[in-house]
């Protein structure tokens, strides 16, 4: 069957239209504060027979057919895109930091697993008609699933939450950490038995004993003789060949001849590519930019397809069951923070504390929908259980930061860059003297607030007055509180000769930050002074932004900071004692 004309022009019309709804989508999700995976599968629904499919049926089968060479071409890129994805959950996967959280952290996971896999066995066991077991499914295979996926954990969203509290450092960060690790590990390694056993029933593996066997060796052999084998190489190659080219190629074809290889014993291939993922990243040899630059080329462009094509398989309208729906819900989150809530309470913790990681290891994110999207490949769910645990995964993931934050009593921590405004972004400066640049800012804030401009500029000039503002560095920060603001504002003036704010270092301000936040909010105003402060420190970061022709310019430079500084952040982290 060859690919016609008519044919590739299709496939790059439907790669083009997912990729481009799921990163909109996916920066949509990221405003309100929620994983950029709810937005890249609301792109899938959008897109697919629960939206598009209903509106316009004809127009969703013409760019995503559901047969033919087409539909064999996005299922083989889907293919690659989540066994790349596995990849880099595997990478992550830190199996020093197991040992190093010591009592603790075993406590919290081994809880985790043994008390969800359990009341999951049982449920499925005592109401599988509840739970929408398919018929002529064998019932061990489909508990064991269900099991399975109340168990598992997802590491990536549970990293990402507590980076945003600003907990990923605290030694209940680093318990929950571990406590993931090792839920990711065992929940895989669960699942390739299950996916095995139902491969020896269809005769295509070799043999249940055999396939537990090959997998047994295989896991044993990556995780030893390999992962020496991967620290061995890396620096030879770092230093012989063309980097990051020649390691990334490395990286992608371990996971490719990993993930052939678990497939051709009987376990779906993404099992193949997250050992291999585990082995790479575990070498202190692979440098942190490789790392980042792996982990963004996967995220931004593989995984959005996968988890938009989500969306593209199921009605989500017409097998939305709500009695299925609401069990699941309670079993998993019941199960789970229970479960680890015990752990973490048998280990010493308080019970504020207990609580708080027994939501933090309560996100199921893409590690649970993968886990059903595979099952329901294979025939061991259907399209309602499939919908019901896609739910349940974003759900789980949407609400741990939250509670979390609730329990602990933690404040998120303020960015300077969530309070710019377009409005406020003058550049260049008029003025060239201080008076005349708060004068010329106060104005732009007026225009944001609905305040008046007089109280605005009396306020910041009241507080120049008291003691300069100037940090040096090229940065000064007029500031003021003020009645009538329910949340901060920040307006910045670009000079290109310099103003004087009586900087400890003697140089004229370039860059003018004018913050203004609530009467009422004692912890604003330091909390974004300090973090003007942190980012400007970095003098590449401060000379392109003085570089910076637009907002839309600055706002890059500083987002291209933050996606640097994290994987180094979690790094630092997972090598902290």
């Amino acid at each position: 069957m060859d690919l016609e004309h008519h044919h590739i022009t299709t496939i790059l019309l439907a790669l083009g239209t997912i990729l481009m709804s799921a990163r909109i989508m996916g920066e949509l999700a990221i405003r309100f504060k929620q994983p950029s995976i709810v937005g890249e599968i609301m792109a899938g629904l959008l897109l697919g027979p629960t939206v598009l499919g209903n509106l316009s049926p004809d127009l969703m089968h013409a760019l995503f057919p559901s047969e033919g060479p087409v539909f064999l071409v996005l299922k083989g890129i889907a293919t690659v895109a989540v066994v790349l994805f596995l990849l880099v959950a595997g990478m992550e996967v830190d199996l020093s930091r197991i040992f190093r959280q010591g009592r603790v952290a075993m406590s919290v996971s081994i809880a985790g697993i043994v008390v969800p896999f359990t009341i999951g066995l049982l449920v499925a066991w005592l109401a599988p008609g509840v739970l929408g077991r398919e018929t002529g499914v064998e019932g061990r295979i489909f508990m064991l699933f269900f099991a399975t996926a109340m168990a598992i954990s997802a590491l990536p969203v549970i990293a990402k939450t507590l980076m945003d509290l600003n907990l990923y450092r605290t030694d209940l960060g680093m318990v929950v950490i571990a406590a993931a690790i090792f839920d990711d590990l065992i929940g895989w390694i669960i699942f390739a038995f299950v996916m095995g056993m139902i491969d020896a029933d269809g005769g295509r593996g070799p043999g249940i004993l055999g396939t537990i066997g090959l997998t047994v060796l295989f896991i044993v052999f990556m995780l030893t003789v390999g992962r020496w084998a991967i620290h061995a190489i890396l620096p030879w190659m770092q230093a012989r060949v063309s980097w990051p080219a020649g390691v990334l190629s490395f990286a992608m074809a371990l996971a490719m001849f990993a993930a052939a290889f678990t497939e051709s014993i009987g376990i779906h291939a993404v099992f193949g590519s997250f050992i291999a993922g585990v082995a790479l990243g575990d070498s202190s040899h692979l440098r942190e930019r490789t790392r980042s630059t792996i982990d963004q080329f996967v995220s931004f462009v593989f995984a959005p397809i996968f988890f938009a094509s989500i969306g593209l398989q199921v009605d989500f309208i017409e097998h939305f069951d709500l009695l299925l729906v609401g069990v699941v819900l309670m079993v998993a989150i019941s199960t789970k923070v229970i479960g680890c809530g015990l752990g973490a309470k048998f280990a010493g913790m308080n019970g504020r504390e207990a609580l708080a990681v027994g939501f933090g290891m309560n996100a199921r994110g893409a590690m649970g929908i993968i886990l059903g999207l595979l099952a329901l490949e294979y025939g061991v769910i259907g399209e309602r259980m499939f919908v019901a645990l896609v739910i349940m995964a974003l759900v789980t993931s949407m609400m741990s930061g939250t509670i979390m934050q609730r329990l602990l009593q933690r404040k998120v921590p303020r960015r300077f860059a969530d309070f710019l405004h377009p409005k406020g972004y003058l550049n260049p400066l008029k003025a060239t003297s201080r008076d005349a640049a708060i004068l010329e800012l106060a104005t732009a804030a007026a225009s944001i607030t609905g305040l008046p401009v007089e109280p605005i500029e009396a306020a910041v000039l009241e507080r120049e007055r008291m003691m300069p503002t100037g940090l040096g560095l090229c940065v000064a920060v007029p500031h003021a509180r003020l009645h009538g603001m329910t949340k901060p504002v920040i307006c910045l003036g670009m000079s290109r000769e310099g103003i004087e704010f009586s900087a400890p270092d003697g140089d004229t301000s370039r860059m003018v930050f004018m913050i203004l936040t609530p009467a009422d909010d004692d912890g604003a105003q330091l909390e974004i002074l300090a973090d003007i402060s942190r980012t400007f420190l970095e003098s590449t970061v401060r000379d392109a932004a003085l570089r910076a022709a637009s907002f839309n310019e600055f706002v890059a430079i500083l987002k291209t900071r933050e996606s640097n500084l994290r994987p180094m952040v979690s790094r630092q982290a997972s090598n902290a004692p």
